[in-house]
């Protein structure tokens, strides 16, 4: 096997005993097993567990940024510039299409939802690395689109969103259960017919909100 179909080997090995079995539950013997690679050239390739697991993660995650990085840079690029639903396009369209491309996508959801939602120090690190520069990206183009949210409520609009594209990355046959087979959450246009609306509304309504006056304090009005 040459070294670079051992690397992919490598690493789609890991991602899979990644995804089944968490960062402490994997060992690199699994790995190399799953690889068909002596242990030894896991070492020789990525140095430790950890390293390996940080490769696998920035994979796909530098890939998905760097198409909504690009979807942005055109949008803007447009004298026209952007609608808020363009935004929403640009952010949830790469990840969908990531989580859905096949039984690799589907196993990287898994540690990019485990990832995000963990407190530890590796996964910070991962999290700020290779996400909090995309997502402060979107963060300030909500605001460019939409000039009366504000910073804070930019930031919450943000995390809001991306709690519903974490949900909604992976097939999971979930929807098809709850609908009676009228949902299908393989269906990536189908998806993204109904997120964009969805998220663009509730940005909306916390620009709404934000410039109601405030209800009157002791009592009903």
């Amino acid at each position: 096997m040459s070294a670079p179909n051992a690397s992919t080997a490598i690493l789609d090995a890991a991602e899979r005993v990644f995804a089944l079995h968490g960062f402490d539950g994997a060992s690199m013997r699994q790995i190399a097993t799953g690889a068909g690679v002596a242990q030894a050239l896991l070492h020789y390739h990525f140095g430790s567990k950890e390293k390996l697991f940080e490769a696998v993660f920035a994979r796909r995650s530098d890939a998905i940024n760097a198409e909504r990085a690009a979807r942005l840079d055109s949008l803007f690029g447009d004298d026209a510039g952007p609608r808020l639903e363009d935004l929403i396009e640009a952010l949830f369209r790469p990840t969908m299409e990531a989580g859905h491309s096949g039984q690799g996508g589907n196993l990287f959801s898994r540690i990019l939802a485990a990832t995000a939602n963990a407190d530890d120090e590796r996964s910070r690190s991962l999290i700020g690395a290779h996400y909090d520069p995309i997502a402060l990206r979107f963060i300030e183009a909500f605001r460019r689109v939409e000039p009366r949210l504000g910073e804070a409520d930019a930031v919450w609009a943000y995390m809001f969103a991306i709690g519903v594209g974490m949900t909604m990355m992976a097939a999971t046959g979930r929807a098809g259960r709850l609908s009676g087979g009228a949902c299908d959450d393989g269906n990536v246009d189908a998806i993204m017919t109904r997120i964009v609306p969805f998220i663009a509304a509730g940005i909306r309504g916390l620009v709404e909100t934000a410039g109601a006056p405030s209800p009157p304090r002791g009592g009903r009005a």
